[in-house]
């Protein structure tokens, strides 16, 4: 008799470890859900930012075309990415040509007197900080999943019941320059 109880005590504790394993696999991917989430409302609102200053700059800048269509060309790749290394490209060339449409307006010491262009600069540096902020959370709730999918014995109840590693958002390694923040200063 105390065989079967000591038997039966061990599955309801490999049971009640499955149950509670499971449940921190779906917790965990729902914070990676809700962390992807916080990217895209501060991506979103970039995007929102970025017509409003090419249309500042277009006043002053008019022959200044190639430049302002590549940062409308670099948005809309950014907005269709899906993936978060996709996403992370896209965002990359989209910091870059945003820094050459800081650097053309260099030029035009009227656009950067312009009290309409100093707001959305000081808009959009605080995008920028805010998708900085989002991706460190993002990032940390991804390497929580990703250990708990790489650890023995939850990678087993991860493994049975399909729960997958998530892809860090990050930066380019070989590209120095979207590394730094864009600098919207002057």
């Amino acid at each position: 008799m105390i065989l079967i109880y000591s038997v039966g005590g061990v599955l309801a504790g490999i049971v009640l470890w499955a149950m509670v394993a499971y449940n921190s696999f779906v917790a965990l991917t729902n914070r990676v859900k809700e962390a992807w989430s916080d990217i895209d409302v501060q991506l979103k609102r970039r995007y929102d930012l970025i017509p409003n200053l090419v249309a500042t700059v277009k006043g002053y800048a008019a022959h200044e075309a190639g430049t302002l269509e590549n940062v409308t060309e670099m948005r809309t790749r950014a907005m269709s990415a899906s993936t978060p290394a996709a996403k992370a490209d896209a965002e990359n060339q989209l910091s870059g040509a945003l820094k050459t449409l800081f650097a053309v307006s260099e030029n035009y010491p009227n656009l950067k007197a312009n009290e309409n262009f100093a707001e959305l600069q000081r808009e959009l540096s605080d995008t920028e900080n805010k998708i900085q902020a989002a991706r460190r959370f993002y990032n940390s709730v991804v390497m929580d999943l990703n250990a708990t999918c790489q650890s023995f014995p939850s990678n087993i109840i991860g493994n049975v019941f399909g729960f997958k590693e998530s892809a860090f958002f990050q930066l380019g390694e070989n590209e120095q320059a979207a590394k730094e923040p864009v600098k919207v200063q002057f």
